[in-house]
């Protein structure tokens, strides 16, 4: 019976060996934009996340577009990705990816009360109403996208298709200014934190937004793929958990000095460049609470996308999102 008894304590004080040396599960998780994506700064404040290092280790990697990130999800090289309705819409329907599934909220337009990407002119442009656009070159940060959608339903709307009765480029952000300075394009895209700029600010208008074409449009959100969520459940719910105490953290008024002072560190950039906006209600980027997505936003964002031709079907997004684990998370917060 006693060499039982040893054996036993020996076998569990193996166990607890071989538990205390695990490693934490190294979570390889995408980003695009940021300041508007918490992923490369969000952690940097001391506290917030308690079981970063315990439980998992966090690798941000950095995509130049959403298209990439379908590419690594499918081979097997992301863990998370960040997918707005129209990137999670192609990744499901047109790439057959159905077992991705929507778990937290990061950015969302159109929500009534905030700013969201803006269409303008020149200030002294002849262009008045969405119907002198026809003729005239209309510049989107990228096909497929918000911008992109927002300005061929705009445009629809008003019987103009484009190639036909209008011609469509694609600029990055920060030219956007530039090709409507220059006359390279008549309609341009204004975002923070290029919209602040004042020759930007002073010298545009601004004609429609995202908001007045899409409604309310899910940006961007976390998403992961079924079997992952199912073998590292546990250690996603820490990883919420400690996600939703970094968005409270950063959205308190009273913490915004040092969260502007963060954000200039991590994008080399002024803190006068966020100081107007940033972490502003009604200016900022919003999240819906404690990273609550709008997945009914994502059904409808999907539906016109379809009605678009920019995707083969429509989905119903409530069959693709696991929102359990965000429950959990904010449970253990309250």
């Amino acid at each position: 019976m006693r060499i039982m008894i040893i054996c036993a304590l020996a076998a569990g004080m193996i166990v607890g060996s071989t538990a205390a040396r695990a490693e934490p599960l190294k979570i390889r998780i995408g980003w695009i934009v940021t300041p508007a994506e918490l992923t490369p700064y969000m952690f940097t404040k001391s506290g917030i996340a308690v079981h970063n290092g315990i439980s998992y280790t966090l690798e941000p990697i950095h995509f130049q577009g959403t298209s990439l990130e379908v590419t690594a999800v499918q081979a097997g090289e992301l863990d998370i990705a960040p997918f707005g309705s129209s990137s999670f819409a192609i990744a499901v329907v047109n790439a057959g990816m159905k077992d991705l599934r929507i778990l937290a909220d990061e950015v969302q337009d159109g929500v009534p009360g905030w700013s969201g990407p803006e269409f303008r002119v020149m200030k002294d442009s002849p262009i008045k109403t969405i119907d002198d656009l026809r003729g005239k070159v209309l510049a989107t940060n990228a096909f497929g996208g918000e911008t992109d959608m927002a300005i061929k339903h705009t445009m629809r709307q008003h019987k103009m298709e484009v190639n036909r009765d209008f011609t469509e480029i694609q600029a990055e952000f920060g030219n956007m200014y530039a090709l409507a300075a220059e006359h390279k394009a008549d309609l341009v895209v204004a975002v923070h934190p290029f919209q602040d700029l004042p020759d930007f600010a002073g010298n545009t208008r601004t004609l429609f937004t995202t908001g007045d074409a899409l409604g309310r449009f899910e940006v961007s959100f976390w998403t992961a793929r079924k079997d992952y969520i199912a073998a590292h459940r546990a250690v996603l719910v820490d990883l919420l958990e400690d996600y939703v105490r970094a968005t409270r953290w950063f959205d308190d008024p009273q913490h915004r000095d040092e969260a502007l002072q963060i954000v200039s560190d991590v994008t080399k950039r002024a803190v006068a460049a966020f100081d107007k906006w940033l972490f502003i209600p009604g200016k900022g980027y919003y999240r819906g609470p404690d990273a609550t997505p709008d997945v009914a936003a994502v059904t409808a964002n999907v539906k016109l996308q379809h009605e678009l031709g920019m995707v083969k079907a429509t989905l119903e997004a409530k069959d693709y999102a696991d929102l359990s684990l965000l429950k959990a998370a904010t449970a253990r917060l309250k």
